[in-house]
């Protein structure tokens, strides 16, 4: 059997892979796996020596549960290294209908420009931002119009496409294609933004591991999106230059903050973790109020950054009724943490915390593939090699 029977959707996030197969004729039927994981999506240190035995887990317990060979994906995955590139197009139309070729053929030459002048990059995401016809804006494209000039604003996200044909290679060892690659904080914003109707300006700041992404979005069109290359990662660094300690016991500490466990008295683990602390660290007088100077330090550079980022945009009127909601596994420190923030960011109405599951996450993208967002251009994907029976039998074996 091949996967027509299922979509299958993998986010291949810095720290966790999560990866979900929705059976196209069962609403209901969802399966969703999840593995832990550490990964650079960065250009220059691109490496899946570990990352490649987590997908063939994944991959291996999906095609278990579905009963069905795996045979192409869409694959999610944000990188510091993307790229964001506004750009406005025009033709002149000489008073006559406006026809769907019209609008094909301005996107059709934006996108060869794009791909002249950044011959290094990957088209991910096309978005139609806005209208002008006959100089007047409009958010849709309006039925039996006539006009002597029409331009179209477009808004492109771009990957590294050394990142792409590697992670391409990546999974063409597992005879599976990637159908269609997905910006995942792009993808989740479009998906999340639906929970609050009632805001006309909303941000998204997604905090990951190496990177925060920042999502704009007025009167339900995308205003703007940015990457930062700073992320939770950057504050388990601090822990481990600061107090002399291996990364892997700063991120205990970090995901601990509120726990206090590494001054707990009490008897077990708790304490067993306490002497070790102290033993590898060679401060002196390390205490609570030392560990969350440090994290709250980082912490306050990524959010002065994101808002900084998010008040650069002078189109955005009122930005003091902007709704902010923080997403991603880096914003869980901070959900805890809220009254310290607020102390921080005074300045906006509202900042609310998004609990992200797995399975809402790669929910999105299929979303987005439906072609749902009227606002998206939907990208033709490559042509799909279909693999043997027996080729994919064999690694059932291996």
């Amino acid at each position: 059997m091949n996967d027509k029977k299922f979509d299958f959707y993998i986010d291949l996030g810095s720290s966790k892979i999560r990866a979900a197969a929705f059976n196209k004729f069962d609403k209901n039927e969802k399966i969703i796996v999840e593995k832990n994981n550490i990964l650079s999506l960065k250009k220059k240190q691109l490496n899946f020596f570990e990352t490649e035995k987590v997908i063939e887990d994944i991959v291996y317990e999906l095609e278990k549960k579905t009963k069905i060979y795996m045979n192409k994906i869409s694959l999610m995955l944000d990188t510091s290294d993307s790229l964001s590139i506004s750009l406005s197009i025009s033709k002149k139309n000489d008073g006559k209908l406006i026809k769907e070729k019209d609008i094909q053929y301005l996107i059709q030459d934006a996108k060869q420009q794009i791909l002249k002048f950044y011959p290094d990059q990957n088209i991910i995401h096309i978005i139609i931002k806005n209208y002008k016809i006959n100089n007047k804006d409009y958010d849709y494209l309006l039925d039996n119009i006539k006009c002597k000039i029409i331009s179209i604003e477009l808004f492109f996200i771009c990957f590294p496409k050394i990142l792409i044909k590697n992670l391409e290679n990546l999974f063409q060892k597992k005879q599976i294609s990637i159908n269609k690659f997905l910006c995942s904080s792009y993808t989740k914003s479009l998906h999340y933004k639906e929970q609050f109707p009632t805001f006309e300006k909303i941000a998204f700041i997604d905090i990951g591991y190496e990177k925060t992404s920042i999502v704009i979005y007025e009167k339900d069109k995308l205003k703007a999106f940015k990457v930062l290359s700073i992320g939770g990662n950057h504050i388990t660094k601090d822990i481990s230059n600061v107090l002399n300690l291996d990364m892997e016991k700063s991120e205990m500490i970090k995901n601990n903050l509120n726990k206090d466990i590494l001054f707990s008295e009490n008897n077990g683990s708790d304490k067993i973790f306490q002497s070790d602390f102290l033993v590898q660290s060679n401060k002196k007088n390390v205490s609570p109020e030392l560990i969350k100077k440090i994290i709250f330090a980082r912490i306050d550079e990524i959010l002065k950054l994101s808002f900084k980022t998010i008040k650069s945009y002078e189109n955005l009127n009122d930005i003091n009724r902007l709704k902010v909601v923080l997403t991603g596994n880096g914003s869980k420190i901070l959900d805890s943490n809220f009254i310290h923030i607020k102390e921080t960011v005074p300045l906006f109405e509202e900042i609310d915390f998004l609990i992200e599951s797995g399975l809402n996450i790669c929910e999105s993208g299929l979303k987005l593939s439906k072609g749902l967002n009227k606002h998206e251009v939907l990208m033709v994907p490559k042509k799909i090699v279909t693999k043997g029976f027996f080729e994919k039998l064999f690694r059932f074996f291996n």
